[in-house]
C-alpha cells in the first residue's frame, strides 16, 4: 500500500469527519504533505490558464480558481479531523486547534503536532503505534515507521 493511499485517500474515504480516536505523526504529516502537493500542482497547472500577466480576467478564468476552492473545501473537514486526532494522540484536547486564531498560536500548534504519542492508552484510545490483538502483529512489524 502506498503512502498516498494509506495516509491521504484512506483519511478521505474512511475518516473524513472522524474527530475521535488518535492519529500518528505520519498520518498527520503525510496528509498535510499530499494536500499541499495537490494544491501546488493545481496552481502550477491552472494559473497559466488564468493568465496572471496583468489585464482583466475573462469569465473562464474563474473556473480554475473555483476548482482550487472546491478542493480546499473538500479537504478542510478531514484536515481538521486529522489535526484533532493528532492532538488526541499526544494527550491533548482537540479544542487546541482554536489556538490558530490567536497571535503565535499557529507556532504552538506546530509544536503540538511534532510531539510524540502518549505511550499508553489515553482517553481517546490505545496507542496506534502498538500492535493490537485484533490485527496481525507481523503487519505492524512490516509497517514503515518514517516518523
Amino acid at each position: 500500500m502506498s503512502a498516498f493511499q494509506q495516509y491521504f485517500l484512506d483519511v478521505l474515504k474512511y475518516k473524513y469527519a472522524d474527530f475521535s480516536g488518535r492519529a500518528r505523526r505520519s498520518e498527520y504529516w503525510f496528509f498535510s504533505l499530499f494536500s499541499w502537493l495537490i494544491l501546488m500542482a493545481l496552481m502550477f497547472i491552472l494559473f497559466p490558464i488564468i493568465g496572471l500577466g496583468g489585464g482583466e480576467m475573462s469569465g473562464l478564468a474563474y473556473i480554475p480558481l473555483a476548482l482550487m476552492g472546491i478542493f480546499y473545501l473538500a479537504i478542510l473537514i478531514p484536515g481538521l479531523a486529522v489535526m484533532v486526532r493528532r492532538f488526541h494522540d499526544s494527550g491533548k484536547s482537540g479544542w487546541f486547534f482554536l489556538l490558530a486564531f490567536i497571535p503565535l498560536g499557529s507556532l504552538v500548534l506546530f509544536v503540538f503536532t511534532l510531539l510524540d504519542s502518549d505511550h499508553n492508552t489515553n482517553k481517546w484510545g490505545p496507542n496506534p503505534k502498538l500492535p493490537s490483538l485484533d490485527n496481525n502483529v507481523s503487519e505492524h512489524l512490516l509497517e514503515d515507521d518514517i516518523v
